[in-house]
């Protein structure tokens, strides 16, 4: 029987060491803890889909150099964090001048604050269930820290805008960690993008933690090039009467992975995970998302949208988990996906499991082609073919669009949508 495959120990061996000793220390524990590694295959149930995609060579183990620039991020005149393949570069970037919020790179740190932070990292995600988040938790170089005290609030988004510099092969691991207070809120955006076309990966981690009535909005936009295969994990612990609100937009590549875990640890808790995805050619995109109710009266709900057109894959794996003492829970789960070609797949699997008995809960899962009666009204009435798809199209996935409280994230997710559409569409 052939051996299963292990991860090459190049990955752990992260090269900066400008971090204070308290996280190159913990750097260090989750290299060792990561050793022999098995990497996931087609019998590891949560990356039974996307495996055969997932490139762990050893050229990608050499961590990119954050020397250089990426190409054009988004148009942001306000509050911005600028990564650079995984470092942080101050000069880039503009920081809020706000009482009570906080925002430092890991390098900064001193030894108390790193030794604090280095107790709460990778407490908000499930580390069997989101394998390669450990992987970011050996190599990240650098990190960025926002901390809300409490009442603390942004008046205008925050967006942190990561740079993969791909001319050279390697990889990069953004890391950033949101500490909410009491009664805090804030709006987060990340996006990535990349130049380069030499074959690159990305493995990033989000991490919040909302204290008791803190509001955060976290809006995610994929961007990455052809070239580079992208893994995201992104983790909240939410205590009582806090809201965590969740916005993702990703376009394919020839590998993108998102692990989003939500807790509801405390009465009176609540989430909104909203996604769209699209892709094709022979992209791939994976979403794994999870949302556990551990406390009674807590209310979740997620909606997401996908379109695969070509030949490309979309999978979306959507799990609730009510705990026995989360009685009053109120969840639902709701994914509709769009094939735009005979050759595209989407596998979609929704799961409900619940152990309180007085609970409130829904689920459900459509897969669909374009109606072709819709198609036939809207060109009865003088409408090129290709205009009505592209409407059609877009109208299935412009409602959670339009919901991105952030109207330049809106912009430009509407312009790369209608690229989408262009080049999948031909006049018939």
């Amino acid at each position: 029987m052939k051996p299963a495959p292990t991860l090459s120990p190049a990955f752990l061996e992260p090269a900066g060491q400008q971090l204070p000793a308290p996280l190159l220390a913990l750097r260090k524990q989750r290299g060792t803890a990561l050793a022999d590694m098995p990497l996931p295959t087609r019998k590891t149930e949560n990356w039974k889909y996307s495996s055969r995609y997932l490139q762990m060579n050893e050229a990608l183990a050499t961590g990119l150099r954050p020397e250089g620039k990426a190409g054009p991020a988004l148009a942001v005149d306000g509050y911005h964090v600028v990564f650079r393949n995984g470092v942080i570069v101050p000069e880039a970037s503009v920081y809020p001048d706000t009482a009570g919020i906080e925002i430092k790179s890991f390098s900064e740190l001193s030894d108390t604050e790193a030794t604090d932070l280095a107790e709460r990292l990778d407490n908000t995600l499930d580390s069997n269930a989101v394998q390669l988040a450990r992987l970011n938790s050996a190599r990240f170089e650098d990190g960025l820290l926002v901390r809300l005290k409490p009442d603390a609030v942004l008046d205008q988004p925050l967006f942190i805008v990561c740079e993969t510099d791909a001319s050279h092969s390697g990889s990069a691991y953004p890391r950033i960690y949101v500490d909410a207070g009491r009664h805090s809120k804030i709006t987060l955006v990340e996006e990535y993008i990349s130049t380069g076309g030499e074959p690159a990966m990305v493995n990033a981690v989000t991490e919040f933690t909302l204290a008791e009535g803190a509001q955060v909005t976290s809006v995610r936009l994929s961007l990455d090039g052809e070239n580079v295969q992208h893994i995201g994990a992104t983790g909240a612990r939410l205590k009582a009467s806090s809201r965590f609100e969740s916005h993702t937009v990703g376009f394919g590549g020839p590998l993108r992975r998102h692990d989003l875990q939500v807790r509801l640890e405390e009465p009176g808790a609540e989430c909104k995970l909203n996604g769209v995805v699209v892709t094709q050619g022979k992209q791939h995109y994976d979403n794994h998302t999870t949302i556990e109710h551990v406390a009674p009266h807590c209310n979740s709900e997620e909606t997401y949208r996908n379109i695969a057109a070509d030949q490309s894959h979309i999978i979306f794996n959507g799990r609730i988990h009510i705990h026995q003492d989360a009685q009053k829970s109120n969840a639902n789960m709701s994914n509709k996906n769009l094939l735009l070609s005979n050759g595209a797949e989407i596998d979609t699997k929704p799961e409900l499991e619940i152990y309180a008995d007085d609970v409130k809960c829904a689920h459900g899962a459509t897969v669909g082609q374009l109606n072709e009666d819709s198609i036939f009204y809207l060109v009865s009435r003088g409408i090129g073919r290709r205009e009505a798809t592209t409407l059609l199209s877009m109208a299935f996935i412009n409602e959670l669009i339009e919901q991105i409280p952030v109207a330049l994230v809106r912009e430009t997710s509407q312009a790369r949508l209608n690229e989408f559409i262009d080049r999948t569409f031909v006049e018939v």
